[in-house]
């Protein structure tokens, strides 16, 4: 077993690929077949397992996040962070905190268009922490 840290600097809102840091871990590893395990330590921050060849598929997906999960809601109480603290939160338990993706031959066995993503909900700025491990 193999375990590392990732520091994902966010500039707000939006989503950060991570997927060569993760394929990265898992060389270094040294696993040939097994699994590597993503979790996110945040509450406002998610994962997610993405189309990653056009952008416009995770704009879309943010759009649909904004319409369902509106910044300021009314029917929110908590707000001790601002308008947007409170959809952060629910747009995080509607999506992932964890990933679990196979390792074949000594790689990501991830799909042709697929990429790991660090999805921000927040409007601000922030570093959040991925616990990887690799398991073999």
């Amino acid at each position: 077993m193999f375990g590392t840290e990732i520091t994902v600097s966010t500039r707000g809102r939006g989503t950060y690929e991570v997927t060569e840091e993760v394929a990265r871990i898992v060389r270094e590893a040294g696993v040939t077949t097994g699994l590597c395990h993503v979790f996110n330590v945040h509450t406002s921050a998610s994962l997610m397992l993405c189309e990653n060849a056009d952008p416009d598929v995770r704009r879309d997906l943010e759009r649909f996040l904004a319409d369902l999960v509106p910044d300021g809601d009314p029917r929110f109480v908590h707000r001790a962070e601002g308008p947007d603290d409170m959809p952060a939160h629910v747009r995080s338990v509607l999506t992932h905190s964890e990933l679990t993706i196979p390792i074949r031959g000594g790689r990501l066995a991830l799909g042709t268009w697929q990429g790991i993503y660090l999805w921000e909900h927040r409007t601000a700025p922030h570093r959040r922490r991925l616990l990887v491990t690799v398991l073999g």
